[in-house]
């Protein structure tokens, strides 16, 4: 279960955002903002940070991406582990064609 509800974590990133905009330093914003809705100082950085990444003003690594890049290793950890088993399978019913038969 996650701490903040959505909503929340919108509106706070949407309230960084805005003042940071009147006064320039995003760290004052997310002190002033975090006292203001409860929320940590950092953990609210750090939804600002992920916010700027998404929207392309920081560079960094998607939420999208990361995503992405998580369902494709997992499926490429699975491709692997079938291959390793069709390999096997493999080298076992060559091994038995290649035994002699008795008749």
């Amino acid at each position: 279960m996650k701490k903040y509800p959505p909503e929340l974590k919108e509106r706070a990133i949407r309230l960084v955002m805005d003042s940071r905009d009147a006064n320039g330093s995003r760290r004052g914003a997310c002190t002033r903002v975090g006292q203001q809705l409860g929320v940590p100082t950092d953990t609210l950085r750090g939804w600002v940070q992920r916010a700027e990444i998404d929207e392309g003003v920081r560079p960094g690594t998607t939420t999208d991406d990361a995503a992405r890049l998580v369902e494709l290793e997992r499926e490429n950890r699975e491709l692997r582990r079938t291959n390793a088993i069709l390999r096997s399978a493999s080298a076992f019913y060559a091994a038995e064609l290649d035994r002699p038969q008795s008749r």
